[in-house]
């Protein structure tokens, strides 16, 4: 997996950061998995505003993934079992009044 565009596998989406925060790293892991791949961001951000393409290989098995995001404050927040394969874009936003995060699937 990786941040950046490439021939479509069915998993592939965009995350938009409409949180106000900076994103300092973002996983994604089978919704099975014991443990969080590499952070798909490397060493890039994604501020407030901003998207990112997150990429599978080709032939990757499966539709059920989990999401993670870390802002540059350490604060973190989590999705489980998101259908990546009926979904192509995520918008992330902070609800700064109840202190919350949710995620707007598309």
């Amino acid at each position: 997996m990786r941040a950046c565009p490439a021939q479509a596998a069915k998993q592939d989406f965009t995350l938009v950061n409409k949180t106000g925060d900076t994103i300092s790293q973002v996983y994604v892991s089978a919704a099975n998995a014991k443990s969080w791949e590499e952070d798909v961001m490397g060493s890039d951000t994604l501020g407030d505003g901003e998207e990112v393409d997150i990429a599978f290989e080709r032939g990757e098995r499966g539709c059920l993934y989990d999401l993670k995001v870390v802002y540059s404050d350490g604060d973190s927040a989590e999705w489980g079992r998101i259908d990546l394969c009926s979904v192509h874009r995520i918008s992330i936003y902070w609800d700064r009044k109840a202190g919350t995060t949710r995620a707007v699937t598309q």
